[in-house]
């Protein structure tokens, strides 16, 4: 059942990646720039462009600009960014982390206001990468360059999409807590069932659980916080030390005697070995828990028969 279901979404990822290549935004991208009249001057050095790779793309006639970025015409046509950033095979992020954001250039080019030092920054990061892919190979040219953009983007739509995933896992797993606490009868008030608008449930033992953020999942005893669950859905690996950072802060600043749970889209060997560094009861795959009844009912148990004690252990997850 669990496998079939991840082979749907699978499915789905991949038409979705399809049809997102299928659009053509590049071929479209690709023509502003070969149509973009305005005489641009390169100053190779200025512009961190190898001269080695600059002679190479002269002698193959090529011309320059569906090549080496220039802060002119990215502040003409900031969507042209989608075309360097793909040559370059370069993410939003590590782009973002080295330049500066240009997710508003690709995705709203109508919108977007750029800054002549910010096009020249992310001009000097997209030329020194793509200088060095130039270099590193004998045989480069522009057919090269366009395999990289696709590449890229259909790196940067699985990023996305993985995104979308784990904001979605997140209130799922909260709407199923909610609604296992209800069928459970562990919820003391008579507003009756289901979770949203809901925030906060009172619960059997003096206990009341919370849904927010840092932490997602919070149980107070008395007042006094005893379990933490953090909920990190997001599946792309590359962002999954980013997504450990705010777990470490959300366990730090659990005071001594609370336990805390993880939920995780993707747990990576660097990650594994930091988290057992931390106060962390256990963690959980989230795909895991919303396929697998067995994994549910592992997580149901460990949360409230063995840390909160005020459930029996469940032999058959509801």
């Amino acid at each position: 059942m669990a496998s079939d279901s991840r082979e749907r979404d699978a499915i789905e990822r991949a038409l979705k990646i399809a049809r997102r290549i299928a659009g053509r935004a590049d071929v479209a991208v690709r023509g502003q720039i070969e149509s973009f009249t305005p005489e641009l001057r390169y100053d190779v050095a200025a512009l961190c462009i190898d001269e080695d790779a600059w002679r190479k793309v002269e002698e193959a006639n090529f011309k320059p600009a569906l090549v080496f970025a220039h802060p002119d015409l990215l502040a003409a046509i900031p969507q042209a960014s989608l075309h360097y950033r793909g040559i370059a095979l370069l993410s939003r992020k590590r782009v973002q982390e080295i330049a500066g954001t240009v997710d508003g250039w690709e995705r709203s080019p109508a919108r977007a206001r750029v800054s002549k030092e910010k096009a020249l920054n992310v001009s000097r990061l997209y030329n020194a990468v793509i200088s060095a892919i130039i270099l590193d190979r004998v045989d480069w040219s522009l057919e090269d360059s366009r395999r990289n953009v696709l590449a890229t983007m259909g790196i940067t739509e699985d990023g996305a999409m993985r995104n979308v995933i784990g904001q979605e896992a997140e209130q799922a797993v909260k709407e199923r807590l909610a609604e296992w606490v209800e069928d459970q009868g562990l919820v003391v008030d008579d507003e009756g069932p289901g979770s949203a608008p809901r925030a906060a449930w009172p619960l059997v033992g003096n206990v009341r659980m919370r849904f927010g953020s840092e932490p997602d999942v919070a149980f107070d005893r008395d007042g006094s916080l005893a379990v933490v669950i953090e909920i990190k859905g997001g599946k792309d690996p590359a962002g999954a030390l980013e997504r450990l950072g705010a777990v470490k802060k959300t366990f730090d600043e659990s005071p001594a005697g609370c336990k805390n749970f993880l939920v995780a889209g993707v747990v990576t060997p660097t990650m594994r070995a930091r988290l057992r560094e931390m106060r962390m009861e256990a963690d959980f795959d989230v795909e895991d828990l919303l396929r697998d009844e067995q994994a549910w009912r592992r997580f149901v148990n460990e949360i409230f028969h063995h840390a909160l004690r005020i459930a029996p252990e469940s032999e058959r997850s509801a």
